[in-house]
């Protein structure tokens, strides 16, 4: 078991990339503390958890609030604690053309996928410092790597989570506490279900595989950069995008 009695916060949890990955850290053997706003999906969530670990806790929080943040950090420790791993994967989009993009849109957007990654990682930081170990994991996209046409606000917050994902690499190294990107590409999830079927397949002739990723294949990289086997990998942003952009 890869991650056998290590604790970790999985933020967006409730559904998509964040469950999965969150199951697939029960099965390794680590202890969860995950988070949402979505109370009832993530119940769903902790249940499935429940049959593969009993050491899992459920907590409503809104990553761009810094006292929910701060709530979320006190009850892991006081639960369990430490904390070994953190897992930045909530995320929305709002998407639309630049001239017609709102400035609230814009703000929620870069509020929940940069505020909210900067906000967790600022409180989880201390705890790690004090133990002298850690391991940060941002969800990224390939669409902060390469733009995107309608996402202006969703490309600026995951290219912002890149940008800190390396500044916190360099500044925590010295703890030993290692910080990574996933840039998944087109994951099969509610969001990408969405997608108009004609424009779903002209992605598709973009990807060299010829297929959408499963959130599972996400969720493995995310195993991987958690567990010792990464252990001298840090500063990086691996994609999960069927060769789309290389």
């Amino acid at each position: 078991m890869l991650l056998k009695d290590k604790v970790a916060i999985v933020t967006g949890s409730a559904q998509g990339i964040g469950r999965e990955i969150a199951l697939r850290f029960a099965e390794e053997g680590a202890k969860l503390a995950l988070c949402d706003l979505n109370e009832e999906a993530l119940s769903k969530t902790a249940s499935e958890i429940g049959s593969k670990t009993s050491q899992c806790i459920k907590l409503r929080a809104d990553v761009t609030n810094p006292d929910d943040v701060e709530a979320v950090v006190k009850k892991t420790l006081d639960t369990y604690t430490k904390i070994d791993i953190l897992v930045n994967n909530a995320g929305i989009t709002k998407d639309n053309l630049l001239v017609r993009l709102s400035p609230e849109d814009w703000d929620l957007v870069l509020s929940i996928n940069l505020r909210g990654t900067f906000l967790f990682t600022k409180a989880v930081s201390r705890p790690m410092m004090k133990q002298r170990s850690g391991t940060i994991i941002n969800i990224s996209s390939i669409i902060g790597i390469m733009g995107n046409a309608g996402q202006a606000n969703y490309a600026a917050s995951k290219a912002g989570v890149i940008g800190l994902t390396k500044s916190v690499a360099k500044e925590l190294a010295s703890r030993n506490i290692r910080a990574n990107a996933i840039a998944p590409g087109f994951i099969k999830t509610a969001m990408t279900d969405k997608i108009p079927e004609e424009m779903r397949n002209e992605m598709l002739k973009l990807i060299p595989l010829g297929r959408l990723g499963e959130p599972k294949h996400v969720a493995d990289l995310a195993v991987f950069l958690a567990s010792e086997l990464a252990d001298y990998v840090t500063g990086q942003v691996i994609q999960v995008d069927g060769g789309m952009v290389m």
